[in-house]
């Protein structure tokens, strides 16, 4: 998973073992973060630059990590963000360090990490949770507490139509696939700070030809398609890191670029937006529900990224704008799903339960990998939960809850008894009442996570 070049001679001293050296203290300055593409995975990797890296000394070393056609994005002050890691490979040493993040919520991937840092990167594998690692202090991921959404009811802003819902006013889901009414700016009707805590947010730069003069804005044509989406985009929570008011500046494209905004997608975003890269995992509430917007799901998985009131002049627009760029769909033909680690969660198939996880004879839960937020007790052929509105309760589920976000920490293992809700948590299902009886004997699917993408324990177990 690492780009590292090492001479012959380095493989002939590889013994195969993997080493055992403790994590060292990393030094909290920050001097920036490196984006790329792996040489030999393809796949988007990251690093932070850590210590004393002069800024020239860090933009350097990410450039060195460019491959031809592709692009290294040195981003300064900020570390990588990714909604579940397998861990860091950890190199250099004394005041200068490089973390290499490795992204991926499947760990059966965790051996093959370990020893493609250790053995053939000469790095240290620090393992996240999910591979065994330790928990961080309050057993935190990290990143911020996932909130969930909040339906805002307010009224119209001045010189504005009365909206859509009773007595005239508007309301708007503040979730990231959730959008306003046509027309209206979601920053106005919703909450992006609820918004930005759903998915990993950082700032990042825009494509390399991002500010280019583009002559087909002098085509009346073109330009409408552009200012039509804008206007969608910016009904929708998209905005909340697409545009240069985010707190940390744009996450790469943003609607008020000056020029054509979409330039500064990448090909990768484009065939997203075309439907031409699955994007189902992210989630997507229904049109009836979301103001007229929709968005790729299970019933329409060739749909886009993007949500829209007119899915299929979405997609005409995206596919047009890969084809100006010479681009098929045959050159995304082995990029199948787009949601990354939501959809390794999403078709995770588990294993027997091997640490004595489950439920016991006096119903206590018992789980590994750190507090949990969200713990469900499953059929044992129920599908693994994607994420909300519309892929978090899978059919199958016979009890779940959810911990408040406004607890500061999640439930310890042990903690919790089955059928009953402990403090400061909501029981999701059974709607009412309590859920059934677990059946001694039969074997159950028992999910937790610490929080929305970081699954802590996943496996089948018996009820004793």
């Amino acid at each position: 998973m690492l780009r590292l070049v090492l001479p012959l001679a380095t493989f002939a001293l590889l013994t195969g073992c993997l080493r055992n050296d403790p994590v060292p203290t990393l030094p909290e300055a920050v001097v920036g973060h490196c984006r790329y593409t792996n040489p030999f995975a393809k796949l988007e990797e990251c690093r932070d630059y850590l210590g004393e890296w002069s800024e020239k000394q860090a933009k350097d070393d990410c450039a060195s990590q460019q491959l031809e056609g592709q692009k290294a994005e040195f981003v300064l002050a900020t570390k990588c963000s990714y909604p579940s890691i397998l861990g860091y490979c950890i190199l250099g040493g004394g005041t200068k360090f490089t973390r290499i993040h490795l992204p991926g919520s499947d760990d059966t991937k965790c051996a093959g990490s370990e020893r493609g840092c250790e053995v053939f990167g000469g790095g240290l594998f620090d393992p996240a949770p999910i591979c065994g690692g330790k928990v961080s202090e309050g057993g935190g991921t990290g990143l911020p507490t996932y909130q969930p959404p909040v339906l805002f009811c307010k009224d119209p802003m001045p010189g504005e139509a009365a909206g859509k819902s009773a007595n005239g006013q508007v309301c708007t889901w503040s979730m990231i696939s959730g959008a306003t009414e046509p027309g209206r700016d979601f920053e106005q009707y919703s909450d992006c700070n609820i918004v930005r805590t759903q998915r990993p947010y950082y700032g990042a730069p825009t494509n390399m030809n991002a500010t280019r003069e583009d002559p087909r804005l002098n085509d009346p044509a073109y330009k409408a398609e552009i200012d039509w989406m804008k206007k969608e985009i910016t009904a929708t929570a998209c905005v909340c890191c697409h545009k240069t008011s985010a707190p940390n500046g744009a996450s790469n494209w943003h609607v008020d670029q000056p020029g054509n905004f979409i330039n500064g997608f990448y090909d990768r975003g484009l065939a997203m937006g075309a439907g031409w890269i699955n994007t189902v995992g992210f989630g997507a509430y229904p049109v009836e529900q979301n103001n007229g917007f929709s968005r790729a799901t299970p019933d329409r998985p060739d749909d886009s990224i993007f949500v829209t009131t007119d899915p299929a002049r979405m997609k005409r627009f995206f596919e047009a704008e890969l084809a100006f760029r010479g681009k098929t769909k045959a050159d995304f033909a082995g990029q199948v799903y787009g949601a990354g680690p939501l959809d390794d969660q999403r078709f995770y198939v588990p294993k027997a339960c091997e640490n004595g996880e489950g439920v016991d004879e006096a119903g206590t839960l018992t789980w590994i990998g750190g507090r949990a937020r969200y713990v469900y007790v499953m059929e044992k052929d129920a599908k693994s939960p994607g994420v909300a509105p519309n892929l978090d309760m899978p059919a199958g589920v016979v009890w779940r809850f959810d911990v408040a976000p406004t607890e500061k920490q999640g439930l310890e293992s042990g903690s919790v008894t089955y059928g009953n809700t402990p403090a400061g948590a909501a029981q999701r299902f059974p709607a009412e009442g309590s859920p059934a009886a677990l059946v001694t004997g039969r074997e159950y699917y028992l999910y937790v996570l610490q929080d929305v993408a970081f699954p802590a324990t996943r496996c089948i177990f018996t009820k004793r």
